[in-house]
């Protein structure tokens, strides 16, 4: 087995991946973090799937553990705003839609007219959104009756996500990478604050990693966390990387910090993702400020327009913040895992955040690479395994991405225009085919695991509007009593939440008072 584990980059990737290998192995493996104090951190990942609880358990955090150092509030879901038309929005949230006798509920609601809002009559969440609401009762309890949370120290993964929980997180990435690092460090990871100015390498991959003031840190396996830059497998090891710009061409970010008057204003328990001329525009709320960014391809826009008109959306507040411009690599590594060296986070692979898939590939990385951790050296077996399940997984998320613009009605300047003219991933043009006559289901989307389900798809096709769609010719030969009664029971039940539900402001600041002892 390998006994040192030798982590490059520190970080959200490099810390998490340093958090669960400690949790996975105890101190039957060494673990070292080599991080520059130069370097900052992209962190534009600060909103999550609801797929993260299995993180925090498996490392022993309860939420109230790390929630309030990370400044973190709830995510019930994304809102799309503009993607039809100005104006226009409608919500991604974490839920599944019912079925009602074998057909999902959205099939129903197309033979319906009900209303033009599928998510606010075929979803709970779509409606908590609107009224800011927690997904936590004041005394803790998740909403619905549901028993759906993990213990701190309960060891699931990905692969038990059985159902599809309501939530997931938004927080800052530093101060989360700032406290994993802190209570990694107490439990024996060494930390190494320096630079590396070079590998040395030798036939099982990297030999060694040669620091400005450590001298050479030498270890069994490396974890590449280096971001962007791939310092480990793109540089040294020269392994290629794969773009996807001929599909995803936004290739820009730029960010700000913008403070928010959350007594005032409450706090949203969604990201927002607002259509822009360019790109798009994210906006995440935390406890105390919001991250704003606009992601943006540069054949349409320079970086001053850009900040311009993000500093228009974010209003006064932005007036003397300072932005930050990214740089975004779009793409994959060829091979996750080259010898000796596995990338994790942006050095593997990484999509524009516009369906918070950042901590995702993370997540998923780390966990497969404890499924597939090698002994005394890699088994190439296993390392090719693990390199298909990475890739397939990014190659889906990149697949649902695409989709998202394609799929969009907005034409009304040449950079939308354009997003109906570029080819399509893999099997994707048939699969939109299919759609076009019947809702996405398990068995026509993507097939390999990717983190997203079939309701999402349907979600976005139904909500973006730019492609046709209609129920199968079956529904309308069925009686729909059982239907109609399906959409009173959840309208019956999202007023009751409505009402039981606190809203995230009064929930954090609920959380955040003084333990009276």
């Amino acid at each position: 087995m390998a006994k040192h584990v030798v982590i490059a980059g520190g970080g959200t990737a490099g810390w998490m991946t340093a958090a669960y290998l400690r949790a996975s192995f105890g101190d039957q493996v060494e673990i070292t973090v080599v991080e520059s104090g130069a370097i900052s951190s992209i962190g534009v990942g600060e909103a999550t799937f609801s797929t993260i609880r299995h993180f925090f358990s498996y490392i022993g955090l309860e939420e109230r553990d790390w929630m309030p150092a990370c400044n973190a509030t709830y995510k019930l879901g994304i809102r799309f705003e503009n993607w039809r038309h100005p104006g226009h929005d409608f919500y991604h949230p974490f839920e599944r839609f019912t079925s009602v006798e074998g057909y999902p509920l959205p099939e129903w609601w197309l033979r319906s007219g009900r209303s033009d809002r599928f998510d606010r009559d075929c979803f709970i969440i779509a409606n908590l959104c609107d009224e800011l609401r927690s997904p936590h009762t004041l005394d803790g309890r998740l909403f619905g009756e549901r028993d759906e949370s993990l213990a701190a120290g309960t060891r699931t993964t990905l692969a038990d996500q059985d159902a599809q929980y309501p939530y997931a997180y938004h927080f800052d990435a530093s101060l989360l990478a700032d406290y994993l690092m802190k209570m990694v460090t107490a439990r024996g990871v060494r930390r190494v604050v320096d630079s590396i100015v070079d590998c040395k390498r030798d036939e099982r991959g990297i030999a060694g990693l040669v620091t400005q003031e450590h001298g050479t840190i030498e270890g069994d396996l490396y974890v590449d966390c280096t971001g962007f830059r791939g310092l480990l497998l793109n540089q040294a090891l020269e392994e290629p990387f794969i773009s996807f710009k001929e599909y995803l061409p936004n290739d820009r970010a730029v960010a700000l910090r913008v403070p928010a008057d959350i007594e005032r204003d409450g706090i949203r328990p969604y990201t927002t993702a607002t259509a822009m001329d360019a790109g798009w525009m994210w906006t995440i709320p935390l406890f105390g400020r919001n991250g704003m960014g606009y992601v943006y391809s540069s054949e349409y826009s320079g970086p001053e327009e850009a900040e311009k008109a993000l500093r228009q959306a974010a209003g006064p507040a932005a007036a003397d913040l300072e932005a930050n411009h990214i740089r975004m690599r779009i793409g994959r590594s060829r091979n996750s895992w080259v010898g000796n060296c596995v990338a994790i986070g942006l050095a593997s692979g990484f999509v524009e955040p516009l369906e918070s898939t950042g901590i995702f590939f993370i997540q998923h990385g780390i966990e497969q690479l404890v499924k597939h951790f090698p002994g005394e050296r890699p088994d190439p077996t296993l390392v090719e395994h693990y390199n298909q399940m990475v890739g397939r997984c990014i190659d889906g998320i990149a697949e649902f991405l695409a989709f998202h613009y394609y799929a969009a009605a907005r034409t009304d300047n040449a950079y939308w225009k354009a997003t109906k003219e570029r080819p399509l991933p893999g099997e994707l043009a048939e699969r939109v085919k299919l759609w076009e006559h019947k809702l996405p289901d398990a068995q026509s989307i993507y097939p390999h695991y990717h983190g997203f389900e079939s309701y999402s798809y349907a979600s976005m096709l139904l909500g973006l509007g730019g492609i046709p769609v209609r129920q199968r010719p079956v529904i309308d030969l069925l009686d729909n009593r059982a239907a109609e009664q399906e959409f009173e029971r959840l309208a019956v039940k999202t007023r009751r939440m409505q009402t039981e539900l606190p809203s995230q402001y009064e929930y954090f600041a609920h959380m955040r008072r003084p333990v009276e002892v």
